[in-house]
């Protein structure tokens, strides 16, 4: 298993007991939910019951202990006949309900109408209504739940979003301080294979210079194919010393500053790979070439690596006016990728041969998105027929060069 499919997969059992922990939270506020409504319930019918004492009872003492029942009910209420009037209300706003003195020994209650239907729909769809028998007449008693039960039903939900953005929180500052200490580590090795490498290529340089002199040798194309070679070391150490600085991007024609890379690729891998390169020479982006070669590089020899036996690399130029791109097409006969895989495959530590580090498209994609402010991305594949990655860079000159043509 790769560095990465095991990094998934403590994402995944990570992500399952947190769902575990949210789902046990939810359950048992869930139960105590059940337990209180239960108990609010009870409340209720009896202070139903005690509402229909007071209606029949003349005994004084139990009268008192009957008030001191109906007085005790925590939760609000809304008394009414089966005509729908009202006969009694219980812990509603004050505001909206008051006693108005209309003479020294009457007494009525005033209400607030609209108030009192809005209440009483929102008690209709909270709970079904506590029936009782008075003066023959049926009275229909309505309840809500109480601030303390709403407050609870809403609590794991807010408990969890807390934690959950404060986990966000957390893990985006981590993140960004581990990828901020890899980054430093990434760019000190890069600068460190740089320098290490320049006292050796200055060596292999001065040794072909002697032996073009001490073998009159200076046109052997096996020597002229040697010098090539290290003129690429000095290129490859030039990349690295530019890694954590910003690139200097120039105007080239994309066309050339691939054909150029291409023709120099080709002879050193297998003949029975053949190259094809297609499309508009006269389109231009911001460049910076040594990191570009790169790119087009790991490309390259991902699709080499991806076919077995005879195959077909192509590399197709082309672009969009409206948007002002170029699309680079790097296309190849080889096993493809799965869908699933179309991500991953730029992931640090993905990769299908034993022997690979699974750096070469990961470094590919920074240094298309961070250094040329363009995207790469897996534009098609089909497993056993090939793979096409699709380079998308910025074009500014895009009218001038279409007129031009």
């Amino acid at each position: 298993m790769n560095p990465y499919q095991q990094k998934k997969r403590w994402k995944y059992s990570l992500l399952t007991f947190a769902v575990v922990i949210a789902s046990g939270s939810l359950f048992y506020t869930s139960y105590l939910v059940r337990n209180i409504a239960r108990s609010e319930r009870t409340r209720a019918e009896v202070w139903a019951l005690s509402m229909k004492q007071l209606a029949t009872s003349d005994d004084n003492d139990f009268l008192n202990y009957v008030f001191a029942v109906r007085d005790s009910l925590t939760v609000p209420a809304i008394v009414i006949d089966e005509k729908g009037d009202f006969k009694y209300k219980k812990g509603l706003d004050p505001t909206k309900t008051f006693i108005k003195i209309e003479a020294e020994s009457n007494k009525s209650l005033t209400y607030d109408p609209t108030y009192f239907k809005r209440e009483l729909a929102y008690m209709q769809d909270q709970h079904t209504p506590i029936g009782l028998k008075v003066y023959g007449e049926k009275w229909l008693v309505y309840y809500k739940d109480s601030a303390l039960l709403t407050q609870l039903k809403f609590f794991p939900y807010i408990q969890l979003s807390v934690i959950a953005i404060f986990l966000l929180l957390a893990y985006t500052a981590f993140s960004s301080s581990r990828k901020s200490e890899q980054n430093q580590v990434w760019v000190g090795l890069a600068k460190e294979t740089a320098h290490q490498l320049g006292t050796p290529i200055s060596s292999l340089m001065a040794w072909i210079e002697l032996m073009k002199e001490k073998y009159s040798a200076g046109d052997d194309s096996l020597i002229a194919e040697m010098e090539n070679d290290v003129k690429r070391l000095e290129i490859v150490a030039d990349r690295f010393s530019k890694i954590g600085s910003t690139p200097k991007l120039e105007e080239h024609k994309v066309y050339e500053v691939v054909k150029d890379f291409v023709d120099y690729f080709r002879v050193r891998v297998s003949k029975n790979i053949s190259f094809e390169l297609t499309g508009n020479p006269h389109l231009e982006a911001g460049l910076n070439v040594p990191l570009f070669d790169w790119v087009l590089e790991n490309l390259l020899k991902n699709a080499v690596n991806a076919i077995e036996g005879k195959g077909l690399i192509r590399v197709e130029i082309s672009g969009n006016k409206i948007k002002k791109q170029v699309f680079i097409d790097v296309s190849d006969t080889g096993k493809g990728i799965p869908r699933s895989k179309f991500d991953t495959v730029f992931q640090p530590g993905y990769t299908t041969r034993k022997r690979g580090w699974g750096l070469g498209l990961s470094l590919t994609k920074r240094m298309i998105e961070n250094y040329h402010n363009g995207q790469i991305f897996v534009k098609d594949s089909e497993v056993g027929k090939g793979t096409t990655f699709r380079i998308v860079l910025k074009n500014t000159r895009y009218d001038k060069q279409t007129k031009s043509r």
